[in-house]
């Protein structure tokens, strides 16, 4: 079944992650992706050797084939005129351009919004950055870990009071992947508003703008009130003062399961049931909701105790009859075999450039309950010769291109 961008042309000339994973996402969804790469080194991001498998893994790379793949590469010097003469061709064919580069590098290289919708009117120009194209900060770049994690609020939300060190983020490229796949979303409003109008809008998204989206109700609160949230302390209870049944609490292997049951009046006695403490069911202190909440922290500790009793395992098995909402805290690989991811088709198959069978996350939206294919990253350049014969470019001056140092 066509993906609901069919037919669609994505021009991209961005390296890392954050502004990358938007292209792979409309790849995802259906859209021809050409990736523009430096003409001698490609993406800065190739250089880096993160979560390799080992010599096993060969050249595929997670930190390249996931905000890469679906997409097709070529090699051009935009320094030069005649390399810039093809960019402006491809511009021309294209209905959506999308950059990270920093504002000195878009001016030097002419890849501003009146530059390249000077070329075509009509094409929607997409730009990831890290702090916003405006202010006195705009000219910076950033990371993920820099600006969306401690800068945006998340580091300091997730990190205990007292902790010797702040909670480092969960994943490589957390905040950039969920970044874009907003800048993707972002392409897709705009894709609609020009089919209704004929207009071509210019899409921002900053790494600074989701970070504050991220964090958004402790922002809210904090501005309501007039001060920061507390951070819970590091040797406190696990659960919530006035609900017992809403925490993360440690198994007797050093495992931990959540329960996230907002309701604890509705929940207690079943908890109790698994737990085996439904003595706790008649207890007057845990009698009724009100008296529950008054008394949260004896149950909690009495819920603490018991699953802190049994190991991870015993109770990934037992709680799978409960009513209330938990979870296990899962590790990547754990969350690699959930049965449920595997069940919706979270994680997709692909083939590596040596045949290999390979597995990637797939992007988060489905459409009609359809399975996404996904083809692997291009390698270097890979098909530069394809994409500038695409072009009406003859072999001859295509030699000359290369001879001139314009294309890879």
């Amino acid at each position: 079944m066509p993906g609901p961008m069919e037919g669609i042309k994505v021009l991209e000339v961005a390296e890392f992650t954050f502004t990358p994973s938007a292209g792979a996402v409309l790849a995802d969804w259906g859209a021809e992706v050409v990736k523009v790469e430096h003409a001698v080194r490609g993406d800065a991001q190739r250089g880096i050797k993160l979560g390799t498998g080992g010599s096993a893994a060969g050249s595929f790379q997670p930190l390249m084939e996931h905000p890469n793949r679906g997409k097709k590469s070529i090699g051009i010097a935009l320094e030069t005129e005649s390399g810039r003469a093809l960019l402006d061709q491809l511009v021309l064919q294209s209905d959506v351009f999308v950059t990270n580069f920093l504002p000195n590098a878009r001016k030097k290289l002419r890849l501003d919004p009146e530059d390249v919708q000077g070329v075509n009117p009509s094409i929607i120009y997409a730009r990831g950055s890290a702090l916003g194209p405006n202010g006195p900060e705009a000219d910076n770049g950033g990371y993920d870990l820099s600006v969306f994690w401690c800068r945006g609020g998340s580091a300091a939300g997730a990190t205990a009071a007292g902790s010797p060190r702040i909670a480092e983020m969960p994943a490589g490229a957390y905040g950039d992947s969920m970044g874009g796949m907003t800048i993707a979303g972002g392409i897709a409003a705009a894709l609609l508003k020009r089919e209704r109008t004929g207009e071509a809008s210019v899409v921002d998204v900053s790494l600074l703008s989701m970070a504050t989206w991220a964090t958004a109700l402790s922002i809210g609160n904090a501005l309501l009130v007039g001060r920061d949230p507390s951070p819970e302390p590091l040797d406190g209870p696990v659960w919530r003062t006035f609900n017992p049944i809403v925490g993360t609490f440690r198994t007797a292997d050093n495992r931990f399961v959540n329960l996230t049951m907002l309701q604890p009046g509705r929940y207690w006695a079943d908890v109790c049931r698994h737990i085996a403490r439904e003595d706790a069911i008649e207890d007057p202190r845990f009698a009724t909701a009100e008296t529950l909440m008054a008394n949260a922290n004896d149950a909690g500790q009495i819920v603490a105790e018991a699953i802190g009793a049994k190991p991870y395992h015993f109770w990934a098995k037992r709680f799978r009859t409960l009513k209330g909402q938990w979870s296990l805290v899962q590790t990547p690989l754990e969350v690699a075999a959930d049965p449920q991811v595997r069940a919706n088709n979270y994680i997709l198959r692909v083939i590596d450039d040596q045949g290999a069978e390979r597995e990637l996350v797939s992007s988060p939206v489905q459409f009609d309950e359809s399975v996404f294919e996904i083809t692997r990253a291009p390698q270097f350049a890979e098909h530069t010769d394809e994409i500038v014969r695409s072009l009406g470019t003859t072999d001859e001056e295509l030699i000359q291109l290369k001879i001139e140092g314009a294309i890879t």
